[in-house]
């Protein structure tokens, strides 16, 4: 019973933490930082905390063969431009309702497994689909009537796909099913670094914040919704199991959306109400079904 209690703790923290990402990279682009600078210093900072937190704490073995190399490399690129199209998105549509309909991706996970690799799509998944579509149809409106931008929609629909490859990636690949979580998750980070670093000419055109509070946000972006999240799930995953911790993972779009109404001021109608049920419900029948 504790066991079950602590692994559900750790899930709904690992949620949450994730679900800050909105409350501390907007203060950023108010000040006029721009995304890559953004997402450079979390994978930056992110990097040298969660290096020291492995060899100092936890003595991970970090080395990493010749032949993990490559796959590494890729899925650290799928979850780079993941993390860039989502905080782009940022910019053209509230950041609770990209969070929300970036949850979409079990679904598509489903969809990439029965179409690339023969798992059978069920009733179940097309009802998935049915729902989650419904459910971005009808947050296409926002708040106050006015169509969202669809540029916003299709970038963070490509963030969801973007994931999703990298977990059908990390899932289906021998490579990288022998090697350990934290380990994948520090070179995923290392790795992505790369994304931002090119994107910046190689740090030439990297905007520095010009006061201590921006410096916090850029770390707590790092420590929050990276390292915490990070850790915390793969406890919750030991503990309660990738299903059930999946099942918590509906808590992250929920943060968003608290966060985004209480400090940014994004309305929530019923209407968004029902589009965000309607999402969750559908990502949540394609998670349980895999419980059966």
């Amino acid at each position: 019973m504790r066991r079950k209690l602590a692994g559900t703790i750790y899930g709904a923290v690992a949620s949450t933490s994730y679900g800050t990402n909105p409350l501390f990279a907007l203060p950023l682009y108010s000040a006029g930082i721009g995304v890559n600078s953004v997402l450079f210093y979390r994978y930056f900072f992110a990097c040298i905390i969660y290096y020291i937190w492995l060899k100092l704490v936890k003595k991970t073995n970090l080395k990493i063969s010749v032949k993990e190399f490559f796959p590494l490399l890729i899925v650290a690129l799928f979850f780079s431009f993941s993390s860039l199209t989502l905080f782009t998105a940022f910019k053209y549509i509230e950041a609770g309702i990209a969070c929300t309909i970036l949850f979409i991706y079990p679904v598509i996970v489903a969809v990439i497994m029965a179409v690339f690799y023969n798992e059978k799509l069920t009733k179940t998944t097309l009802f998935s689909i049915l729902l989650t579509s419904s459910g971005i149809i009808l947050l296409y409106k926002g708040g106050s009537g006015a169509a969202l931008s669809l540029k916003g929609i299709g970038i963070v629909l490509l963030s969801a796909l973007l994931y999703a490859l990298y977990i059908v990636f990390v899932k289906k690949n021998k490579i990288l099913q022998h090697i350990k979580s934290e380990k994948l998750s520090f070179y995923v980070m290392l790795f992505g670094l790369s994304v931002y670093i090119v994107n910046l000419n190689f740090c030439t055109k990297l905007q520095i914040p010009d006061n201590p509070v921006l410096w916090l946000f850029t770390l707590a972006l790092a420590i929050f919704p990276t390292i915490v999240s990070i850790e915390t799930i793969t406890i919750a995953i030991k503990l309660i199991g990738s299903t059930t911790t999946a099942i918590l993972g509906a808590l992250e779009p929920l943060t968003a959306v608290f966060f985004g109404v209480i400090f940014f001021h994004e309305e929530l109608t019923l209407r968004i109400i029902i589009g965000i049920a309607a999402i969750l419900t559908g990502v949540l029948l394609i998670v349980v079904k895999k419980i059966k």
